[in-house]
């Protein structure tokens, strides 16, 4: 018998959609690795830190817990989720509280339940944009400016809403960013908030890296807007645990009704996240085990790492916003424009590429990010090292802060993968 041929009856909305710019080049320089050549991983942004020693040791401890749970969330994680933000001044309780198998999940489902467009900085995280066309929403991307360390401005917000006052919007805001690693002033939020308020935007405030933030001073806007900002987060950077695939959404009261109409989808999908990983989480969020020096030490490597990154992007003539936190940034190569225009090179797609194959480098380019391929930005992730061995060179020595020396023990592959990109840009005629 011949096998039956089924037509591809795909939704349109999925047609030609690739795969996650992010897990896609992670896959390419796994099969470059592969083949045995040597390949620096700045592409995919995944915590180079071992997930804290009590926070595996409560996973142990739970591994046994079979039952499936409450899909918001298990009561006690809930509790410890608003207890954490109840630290940081703001007013959350149990019932605000949504569990999801990672914050990704969340933003879908809140896409899928709000009928209204999505308004994404540009340059913004891979996967907003391509979630809104999965289900079908409008997308609009808001301008900002290198000058601005591609931070959008009130006035931009307000500027594009005014147009159609009453519209139903969602606005993601995502600081420390990816792919900058920059991040808002309150002066900055404060005004942002007065326009969100204005025009009745909820806010989803991906704050995935706060506690990346290098001078361990991040803010919520939620502070600012109280009542229209959900705050984001989850165990994948912060905790180094990408892989438990466990994320939070904190809701105000007045929006309770989004809650609850995510939580019948929720339902209806995912049903409840991994009871084990639930439990371990909670030593993460309720403040009851010490995760300061775990905190301040992978602070400490970034801000070293990225502060010597800087620096040499600047002595070659490359452009880029110095990070707040987090551990990407968004070099722009626009000042090599004619040099790369003599060798092919006219977008940051191809330029890319082109690295990978020449230098051995993996990153990705900005327009992964919303940005125009033309404009020759790209992402850089700096995780391409050992983040348990570094933490334990920190600590062994017990180290306030990192030279470069101690930068070429702990992150080498990241330092030799930088000074191959500038070589590189520095030998173009």
């Amino acid at each position: 018998m011949n096998p039956v041929q089924h037509q591809h009856y795909l939704n349109l909305n999925v047609r030609g959609l690739p795969v996650s710019a992010t897990l896609g080049i992670n896959e390419a320089s796994n099969r470059l690795i592969d083949e045995g050549k040597t390949i620096c991983k700045l592409g995919l942004g995944q915590s180079p830190f071992p997930v804290p020693e009590a926070v595996v040791n409560a996973l142990r401890e739970h591994a046994a817990q079979k039952d499936y749970l409450p899909v918001r969330g298990l009561a006690a994680l809930r509790e410890a989720v608003a207890g954490y933000y109840r630290r940081q001044q703001l007013d959350f309780d149990v019932d605000d509280i949504i569990i999801g198998p990672g914050s990704k999940e969340l933003m879908f489902i809140l896409q899928l339940v709000y009928y209204g467009d999505l308004l994404i900085p540009s340059p913004s995280w891979v996967s907003y944009a391509p979630q809104a066309q999965i289900i079908g929403r409008n997308v609009h991307w808001l301008p900002t400016r290198a000058e601005n360390r591609w931070l959008l401005m009130a006035d931009d917000l307000e500027r594009f809403c005014a147009a159609d006052p009453d519209r139903p919007r969602i606005i993601i805001l995502n600081y420390p960013n990816n792919p900058t690693g920059c991040s808002y002033s309150v002066d900055q939020m404060q005004q942002l908030a007065e326009a969100a308020r204005r025009y009745r935007i909820i806010l989803l405030s991906d704050e995935i890296y706060g506690e990346l933030r290098f001078d361990g001073e991040h803010q919520s806007i939620a502070r600012y807007y109280p009542e229209g900002t959900i705050v984001a987060s989850g165990l994948s950077k912060w905790a180094g645990a990408g892989g438990w695939r466990l994320g939070t959404f904190a809701f105000p009261r007045q929006l309770n009704w989004l809650r609850e109409a995510m939580a019948v989808v929720a339902s209806e999908t995912f049903t409840a996240t991994s009871a084990p990983i639930q439990y371990a989480a909670v030593t993460a969020f309720d403040g009851s085990t010490d995760l300061g020096p775990y905190l301040r030490s992978s602070r400490m490597i970034l801000s070293a790492l990225s502060g010597w990154i800087v620096q040499k992007f600047d002595a070659a003539g490359i452009k880029v916003a110095r990070p707040d936190g987090g551990f990407y940034m968004l070099p722009d190569f626009s000042g090599f424009t004619e040099k790369l225009a003599r060798r092919g090179i006219t977008t940051g797609s191809r330029l890319a590429v082109t690295l990978l194959e020449e230098t051995g480098v993996a990153f990705l380019s900005g327009c992964s990010f919303g940005r125009p391929d033309s404009e020759l930005t790209a992402r850089i992730a700096f995780v391409d090292f050992d983040g348990a061995a570094a933490m334990k060179y920190v600590a062994e020595r017990d180290l306030s802060a990192l030279a470069e020396t101690d930068l070429r023990i702990c992150c080498g592959r990241v330092l030799d993968g930088i000074e191959s990109l500038c070589g590189w840009f520095e030998a173009l005629d």
